[in-house]
């Protein structure tokens, strides 16, 4: 299948894509924020570059995107134009997510994903019912290998 677009108009509308300050990451930030939480924005000498850092808690955050992260849910879907290269760049950022992830937890860090599903859509979750838990997880400093990692999303909360 060829694209609809011509590719002029296809690379204005994919540089307009941002990486940064999305509004699901300022529903994020606001969330925390507002929970009494103090964090840094996007550390750049951190693996992966994370979204949101909590120093006092040693926790990293990353807001993924359901489709650029290759999420399970129903806003994932596999364009029909060109899937061969957006499979490839899709199981990259996969592979490149984990990279960091691990560095960051060998690092001592805790890890946090929480996905677009979990803040916007048909299945997002209440504001009040994901602050809870976000926060919850946040502040239990246990050491055991179970609360390094947290995804949130519509239906999973589970580690790796």
């Amino acid at each position: 299948m060829t694209d609809v677009h011509s590719p002029e108009r296809r690379s204005r509308n994919m540089r307009s894509i941002r990486s940064k300050n999305t509004v699901p990451e300022m529903m994020l930030r606001k969330l925390l924020f507002s929970r009494g939480f103090r964090f840094r924005l996007h550390v750049a000498d951190m693996p992966g570059k994370p979204d949101i850092v909590l120093p006092k808690y040693r926790v990293a955050v990353f807001m993924h995107g359901c489709f650029w992260h290759g999420h399970g849910c129903y806003l994932f879907k596999l364009p029909q134009a060109r899937r061969e290269f957006w499979a490839e760049k899709i199981r990259q950022n996969l592979e490149r997510d984990l990279r960091a992830m691990q560095q960051l937890r060998v690092g001592g860090w805790r890890v946090l994903v929480v996905w677009e599903c979990a803040l916007k859509g048909r299945l997002k979750q209440a504001p009040v019912a994901l602050g809870d838990q976000l926060e919850a997880w946040i502040r239990d400093n246990s050491p055991a290998p179970e609360s390094q990692f947290l995804s949130v999303s519509h239906i999973e909360v589970a580690p790796p």
